[in-house]
């Protein structure tokens, strides 16, 4: 008689792929400091090498995979959703198509600012989103995916991306630690700080209690920055940074689009 013989299935399981988050990305704000370009345009539609300052951000997170952005919309908005529609879509390094999904969180011309914006658009972003402010021009940044997928897995609140110090704020915003904590240093402390990018990975968790009062949705549309929220966390140190050293411009006035468009 033959022996027998016992075959055992072996299960392998397979992890799935890790997902990027989904971004907002902020173009609600009047600006002023852009007048009067800003009286007749919004400032994340001014154009930097020929192309609007928000589709750099745009075809950075195509490039990355990020499949999906929210956009709070405010002073002169609806031009943003007339110009992009609900779809950005480019060819990758592959030669295959691309896309970045749009939706929209409108809110009135003065707007909520950042965190009363982040609330608003909550119920569209999930747990752990990306940020980015749709008036800086940072086309070397990469919105990685095992960055994202790092913060996700980790006890942060938010992951700042910290930038040397420009001309116009040569002060500088936060400190930055030996194990990449993000350092809310006192006045008198003389320790290195730099300026925060406005690129930063956040969880829905840094706006809700104990860390923010206002409602997911922000249905009573209350301003409110977020500036405090990151302290705050700072001070917990549930805040990471990373230091960003690729190009990067706050375009806050005609002369630094002007400049732009130059080089």
């Amino acid at each position: 008689m033959p022996a027998q013989m016992t075959a055992q299935a072996t299960v392998q399981t397979i992890a799935s792929p890790f997902v990027q988050p989904p971004v907002m990305l902020l173009a609600a704000g009047r600006g002023e400091r852009m007048r009067p370009l800003t009286d007749v345009t919004p400032k994340p539609l001014l154009k930097v090498q020929g192309v609007p300052l928000l589709q750099h951000h745009m075809q950075s997170l195509v490039a990355a995979g990020v499949p999906r952005a929210v956009i709070n919309t405010g002073w002169l908005g609806a031009q943003i959703p007339a110009h992009f529609g609900n779809e950005f879509a480019m060819k990758s390094a592959q030669d295959k198509h691309e896309k970045l999904s749009l939706s929209y969180s409108a809110e009135p011309e003065k707007a909520y600012e950042t965190a009363g914006g982040i609330s608003r658009a909550l119920p569209q972003l999930g747990d752990v989103f990306w940020l980015a402010a749709g008036d800086v021009y940072a086309p070397d940044f990469t919105f990685a995916a095992n960055a994202a997928q790092a913060f996700a897995q980790s006890n942060e609140l938010a992951h700042l991306w910290l930038v040397p110090n420009p001309t116009h704020n040569l002060r500088g915003d936060f400190g930055l630690s030996e194990d990449g904590k993000a350092l809310d240093l006192p006045a008198d402390d003389a320790s290195p700080r730099y300026t925060y990018s406005t690129i930063a990975l956040l969880k829905a968790e840094l706006f809700a209690q104990p860390w923010f009062d206002i409602p997911a949705g922000n249905p009573e549309g209350l301003r409110a920055p977020l500036a405090p929220l990151l302290r705050a966390a700072m001070r917990e140190a549930r805040v990471g940074a990373s230091l960003y050293t690729g190009r990067w411009v706050d375009v806050g006035t005609p002369e630094r689009l002007a400049q732009l468009n130059q080089d």
